[in-house]
């Protein structure tokens, strides 16, 4: 353990960001540079020798946190650094997209604030690289085998990573133009600045892995001709298809997806696009959906210059204590402001969209909303509660409904899917089809980052031992885990 006082003498202090109206004016993360390296070690310290650790099984990949703690607390960086890489490929995008289900399940947080996991978690990792501890690890010897991976998404990579390592030649197919799926294209640049992922990509090229952009598997190249080519595949395509929004006036102009809105916004800040063909400038935006996507179209707007920004809820809004029903160790569904939050914007609760109502131009002017409530378990409208926003620009947030099939993947492997829409895997993460194996929200369903890396994690040692017949590879869950996740 670290200071077997700290949780008594410390107080929790988290990262300090930059002034709102600074940050507004970039798109750099939110955070101050160095500002946690001053008071991590204090931090860490509150770890307590709790018997059992919660965060272990609060975190989906394992990670060794009490570990961590210990040698961020005596600043031995390396040594945490080795522990931190132990069970995580990618602390330094965990650090800092992570809900940290890990402090929900931290014991302190019983009746305390909870230790500051995540933010020990991105400064043991920076730290790391930038004191040159992160190298390649290519493998002592080539297995001859080959394997694809469909998807270079946080499950993509750490399969590909996983299975480089243990001396397999892979290959990592993507459709967009860069590595990086929806870390590259769909997470705000203020949230996780790209060249994290730039230099992950480096480190993975240089162990060996592979990667072909541009090329999406079932349209320029056949499934068939890939399952010849390689002796595996690993199916890490996301959970891409969005959910949708029917009602009136939905083929209005200026109503988008967000992974329509979010895309172009990263494109411009990769140099492809001087300004973004879908932009918030001056206009009234409303944001559907409450959840984390939501939030980056809330924060990707006002740095857009958008006249004002308004984000709807269809649930109530949450309580900032655990529900009754939410307990602890679980991880509660809280009410949370994020940077974008902060920034301004209205948050409307417990409300359902009836229709849109647009110019004569067939533009969308106006947003019209009725109050709603559940009751018995139904969400029933509560009548003359109906009024109209202005919308001049509305980003569909609302979650995704699983993997895309319109591009034949599914149907040329010939996959089977389980009761929710999901390609359907084994407990070794294998599909129907031998040799073809599935990770992260494609067999999944949305969900976290942190998932997405322990399933890639989990599969890699899937097709090891398909392919070895023994594996050393960890495999931290199961397709059936669901650790303390609610």
């Amino acid at each position: 353990m670290a200071d077997p006082k700290g949780f008594l003498s410390t107080d929790r202090e988290v990262a300090e960001t930059r002034p709102v109206e600074t940050r507004v004016k970039d798109w750099n993360e939110v955070y101050v540079p160095g500002s946690l390296l001053p008071i991590i070690s204090k931090q860490a310290g509150r770890c307590m020798d709790c018997g059992i650790p919660f965060c272990h099984n609060g975190c989906p990949l394992g990670n060794l946190i009490p570990e961590w703690n210990d040698y961020a607390y005596r600043e031995d960086w390396r040594e945490a650094s080795e522990r931190l890489h132990a069970t995580n490929n990618f602390p330094e995008f965990t650090g800092r997209l992570c809900p940290a289900p890990c402090e929900s399940a931290c014991v302190l947080g019983i009746n305390q604030p909870a230790v500051t996991i995540k933010n020990v978690e991105v400064t043991i990792i920076d730290k790391a690289w930038d004191s040159g501890d992160v190298t390649p690890q290519p493998p002592e010897r080539l297995s001859g085998k080959t394997v694809a991976v469909i998807g270079s998404g946080p499950a993509g990579l750490a399969a590909a990573q996983q299975l480089t390592r243990a001396g397999h030649t892979v290959a990592v197919y993507e459709r967009a133009d860069r590595i990086g799926g929806l870390l590259r294209y769909g997470i705000p640049e203020f949230k996780m600045e790209k060249r994290h992922i730039n230099r992950r990509i480096e480190q993975m090229r240089a162990e060996g892995t592979k990667f072909r952009t541009e090329t999406e598997i079932g349209r320029d190249i056949d499934a068939a001709k890939l399952r010849k080519r390689y002796d595996a595949v690993v199916i890490a395509a996301g959970a891409t298809t969005s959910r949708d929004l029917p009602v009136p006036g939905r083929e209005l102009n200026g109503i988008h997806f967000a992974m329509e809105y979010l895309p172009l916004a990263n494109k411009v800040q990769e140099g492809d696009l001087t300004t973004s063909p879908i932009t918030a400038e001056g206009k009234h935006v409303v944001v559907i959906g409450g959840g984390d996507t939501g939030a980056d179209c809330v924060g990707t707007a006002h740095r857009q210059g958008a006249a004002s920004v308004t984000q709807l809820e269809i649930m109530a809004k949450p309580g900032e204590e655990r529900a009754p029903g939410q307990p602890w160790p679980t991880f509660p569904m809280l009410y949370k402001v994020t940077s974008a939050h902060e920034e301004g914007g209205e948050r409307i609760y417990s409300v359902s969209t009836t229709h849109f109502e647009g110019d004569e131009d067939g533009n969308v002017q106006w947003l019209h909303l009725i109050e709603v409530e559940f009751k018995d378990g139904k969400l029933e409208q509560k009548p003359g509660t109906e009024r109209k926003i202005p919308a001049q620009l509305v980003t569909l947030a609302m979650g995704f409904t699983g993997t895309d099939q319109k591009n034949g993947l599914v149907e040329q492997f010939g996959l089977e899917l389980d009761e929710r829409g999901n390609i359907a895997r084994d407990a070794d993460f294998a599909t129907n089809v031998p040799g073809v194996f599935v990770a992260g929200d494609a067999g999944r369903g949305q969900s976290l980052i942190v998932w997405a890396i322990a399933e890639g994690r989990s599969a890699a040692r899937g097709v090891d031992r398909h392919l070895a017949g023994a594996s050393e590879l960890p495999a931290p869950i199961r397709p059936t885990d669901r650790a303390l996740m609610v």
